[in-house]
Formats: C-alpha cells, sequence, structure tokens
C-alpha cells in the first residue's frame, strides 16, 4: 500500500501546533483536517480524498540505521491498521516515533496506532457496525 507522503515542512508545524494529539508509549500520533484535501482529490485519478501521511524520528532515537528501521516499522504497523479498517479521508496524519519505539515490533506499533486512532476517531463507521 503506498503512501500519500506530507513533503512540506510547516504542514507538520501546523500539525503540530494545531492538530489534535493522541499519545501512546511508543508513538504520537497529530491529525489536522487537510485543507488541499478538495484538490488533491480532484487530481487523483479514483476521484476520492486521500490522507497525507508524514513519519517522524527524532535523532534521540539512534543514529540512521536505528531511525530507518523504526521507520519501516512504523510504515508496516500503519499498513497493518489500515488493512484491518478503514481511515477516515482527508486529513494530514504525523506519527512521530518516541523512545519505546527502538525496542518494539510491528504488531506492537500497530496496537498502539490502532488504540491511537480510536482516541482520536479516525476509523470510518462501517455500515453493518451498531
Amino acid at each position: 500500500m503506498k503512501f500519500h507522503a506530507i513533503c512540506e515542512n510547516h504542514l507538520y508545524s501546523k500539525a503540530y501546533s494545531k492538530g489534535k494529539r493522541a499519545v501512546t508509549p511508543a508513538v504520537a500520533v497529530y491529525v489536522l483536517p487537510d485543507l488541499k484535501a478538495e484538490l488533491l482529490r480532484r487530481q487523483n485519478p479514483q476521484k476520492t480524498k486521500i490522507n497525507r501521511i508524514g513519519l517522524t524520528v527524532s535523532k534521540k532515537l539512534g543514529g540512521a540505521v536505528t531511525r530507518n528501521r523504526v521507520k519501516r516499522i512504523l510504515r508496516e504497523g500503519l499498513r497493518a491498521v489500515m488493512r484491518e479498517k478503514e481511515l477516515k479521508k482527508g486529513f494530514l496524519i504525523v506519527i512521530a516515533a518516541r523512545e519505546r519505539a527502538r525496542d518494539k515490533k510491528s504488531t506492537d506499533i500497530s496496537k498502539e496506532l490502532s488504540s491511537a486512532f480510536v482516541k482520536l476517531g479516525l476509523f470510518a463507521h462501517t455500515p453493518d457496525a451498531k
């Protein structure tokens, strides 16, 4: 599953300052409605809204090898959550790794991301749910 990345630094700053936040021991998730969602929907070949995802890993966690490993684990955890349940569309989602993410596996990260998304109300409601 391909992610649409947040490429501009000012969008990370906006998500940190104005977005809703959910913090777990290994990750912090920031969510902000994307103002360019409608424009991106029109440009998208499927004509659907998309989420833009940003991953951040601080140098406090370790060297480049460690940071890249943590980013790979975050991506795989996010893929597992997105396979399991559908997310609402049209948001900027920034996932920041915390110290404990270094020692976690992707299954642990997916559980923490899932609980953070529940706190933020980011899961789309399914029609058969009561």
